[in-house]
């Protein structure tokens, strides 16, 4: 009795390494071959372009003259030795446009930066008056501007550029362009809010698909 008592842990701890070495269970390969189904999938999705609006792609075209625009800048100073000034000029009003663009789109997608913690505790007919009331006032604040802009292009629109000799109005306009994109958006999301009766400070989840 007291040999099989040694025997036992010993032959248990014999025993134990051998649970390490078993061949993968079936759920390991299943999850390989839920990766090769999921690349499949990806290969057979189709890519739609319908859902862009023109700002996107001014807003697209912009960035990447950016790009390029540094690109160029970066290469003349340290490959040539000799910085072309114009290009970080240029550069930076591209990203001016890439803004002002770029806070267009959002508006349309309704992704701007926004608190609804608010509207969780409020009663659903107090939401939709408060919701309607900040759908009127950002219209509203972009149409004002959108009448500043062009007032401020009215005044200073015949600046040169500080390295090409090209009128700074360029830019102001690009500037009022994506006012008058926000305004026109801003409109297009009010009118679409007040039929469905709902807004994302409402409704945040009915949003989550366009993500």
């Amino acid at each position: 009795m007291h040999s099989n008592a040694k025997a036992g842990p010993i032959a248990a701890a014999s025993s134990a390494p051998s649970q390490h070495l078993a061949p993968p269970g079936p759920h390991q390969a299943a999850s390989v071959e839920d990766i090769v189904h999921t690349f499949e999938e990806a290969d057979q999705h189709e890519v739609s372009l319908a859902g862009y609006q023109p700002e996107d792609w001014v807003c697209l075209a912009m960035f990447w003259t950016m790009a390029l625009l540094v690109f160029l800048q970066f290469f003349s100073r340290y490959v040539l030795n000799d910085s072309y000034a114009w290009t970080e000029e240029l550069a930076v009003y591209c990203l001016i446009g890439v803004v002002f663009l770029g806070a267009a789109m959002c508006v349309r997608a309704c992704r701007h930066i926004q608190v609804d913690f608010l509207y969780r505790y409020l009663p659903k007919r107090v939401g939709r008056v408060l919701s309607t009331v900040i759908d009127i006032l950002r219209t509203a604040f972009f149409g004002y501007a959108v009448w500043l802009t062009y007032r401020y292009i009215v005044l200073v629109g015949d600046e040169p550029m500080t390295t090409l000799f090209w009128n700074k109005s360029y830019v102001y306009w690009v500037a009022l362009a994506g006012f008058f994109m926000m305004f026109a958006r801003s409109v297009q999301v009010s009118v679409q809010n007040w039929r469905q009766g709902y807004s994302i400070l409402e409704n945040p989840a009915a949003y989550d698909a366009l993500d």
